[in-house]
């Protein structure tokens, strides 16, 4: 079957960021699948404007140049999500798919996808990575009446036009529910857990610890994402002033880039934490990632205290499951409820930070608790998020709907997990 799957910021294991698009896409690919991936070229290199194409594991991918980044305003990114709707849409017509799949964010990426499908007469199944247009509203993207109000009839429209939801978590399912779209076609398919890829090695963790002086054999707590607004980095600078009193040995290492990455250089720097204790670097691709978790004690999942975030599906948390690395989160919602459970990390949300420098500074130093609570991850990755696993499911859920039976997605993917 020829699948034309639109996704603007597809990446593969040699850039940074998410690669749930691609490691998706490669299996349906080796299930004897023709992938064409329709997706956005970020950098602002001096490419020309044109459309150009690549072979990535199989997969057919057409890129566009659309320069974005983490550091544009809101009304850039605005911009540039219009265009690469407006311009991706003919691509998706000329490649003449038999089932349309868009995933979000954002969600202007419904344009394109309604409109071929349409054009070509085939269906639509549309993802839900984020609760759009609810997020965007809480961290004041969207304001005035017009623009939340288009917002809401644009994710109207999208669920409207498809033949199967799928939802990266229950929390999201529930939110698509909640717009009206009918529960048994909504698939539930989180991010997932690489196992083979991640699996802990110990020259891995060598290497690294050794190209960092101020590392060494020391305990290590990473952040490596996005240093956005919403996911409020400036967390762990605070936790990192509260451990210089506990135990100034521990080391926070925080990796990415975003918008808020200079503010929490410039507050690591007043609060006299900056190279003493915690320690900024630059983003690394995917295929890099399994070093860094390899040599952390622990890893963290970090977000401003918003309920719209609580049903997020963050990859750094389930990289680090597959790592067999405890996590660190200060969020409520499903992943707290399953750390809790599951005794896989620490679960802090709206603890004070004191308390929970008392206890990562007592956890990360206790190497039977650090090695229990690895194991107990490494476990949930196995049995609840393995991303062959899931992928089937993915699978299953595209030929469903591709038959016109949209309406056993939730059979399919009911993305129940027993906290």
């Amino acid at each position: 079957m020829k699948i034309i799957y639109l996704h603007q910021y597809f990446t593969t294991p040699q850039m940074s960021g998410g690669t749930r698009s691609y490691e998706i896409a490669r299996r349906l690919v080796q299930a004897g699948h023709e992938v064409h991936m329709v997706t956005s070229w970020c950098k602002d290199d001096g490419r020309s404007s044109g459309w150009f194409t690549t072979e990535e594991a199989g997969i057919k991918v057409h890129w566009l140049p659309v320069p974005y980044s983490n550091h544009m305003s809101y009304g850039e990114r605005i911009w540039a999500f219009g265009r690469f709707a407006f311009l991706s849409m003919r691509k998706a017509k000329e490649l003449r798919g038999e089932v349309i799949f868009a995933t979000s964010t954002p969600l202007t990426i419904a344009i394109p996808a309604v409109f071929s499908a349409r054009k070509r007469k085939v269906p639509i199944v549309f993802e839900v990575r984020d609760l759009w247009p609810e997020l965007p509203i809480a961290i004041g993207a969207l304001r005035n009446f017009f623009t939340k109000w288009f917002a809401h009839r644009l994710e109207y429209w999208a669920y409207k036009n498809s033949e199967a939801v799928i939802a990266l978590s229950p929390g999201m399912k529930e939110g698509v529910i909640r717009a009206g779209y009918p529960a048994e076609r909504i698939a539930v398919i989180p991010n997932s857990s690489d196992n083979f890829e991640f699996s802990y090695s110990v020259q891995a963790e060598i290497q690294f610890r050794a190209e960092r002086a101020w590392l060494q054999d020391r305990p290590l707590l990473v952040y490596c994402g996005t240093f956005g607004r919403i996911n409020g980095v400036d967390y762990m600078v605070s936790l990192a002033k509260e451990l210089q009193s506990i135990n100034p040995e521990i080391r926070i290492l925080l990796i990415g880039e975003g918008q808020e990455k200079l503010n929490i250089r410039q507050q690591a720097t007043q609060t006299g934490v900056l190279d003493v204790n915690l320690f900024i670097e630059e983003s690394l691709p995917k295929n890099q990632m399994p070093a860094l978790l390899s040599a952390a004690d622990m890893a963290s999942s970090l977000f401003i205290d918003l309920p719209e975030m609580q049903s997020n599906s963050a990859n750094k948390f389930f990289d680090a499951l597959a790592s067999g690395t405890p996590i660190l989160l200060n969020y409520g919602g499903w992943q707290h409820e399953l750390l809790q459970a599951k005794g896989c990390g620490l679960a802090m949300w709206r603890k004070p930070i004191n308390k929970v420098a008392q206890e990562v500074a007592a956890k990360m130093t206790d190497s039977r608790w650090v090695v229990q609570a690895g194991k107990a991850a490494r476990k949930l990755a196995e049995m609840e998020f393995d991303r062959d696993k899931l992928a089937i499911q993915f699978g299953a859920v595209i030929m469903a709907s591709a038959d016109r039976q949209g309406w056993r997605a939730e059979d399919i993917a009911p993305g129940q997990y027993n906290a």
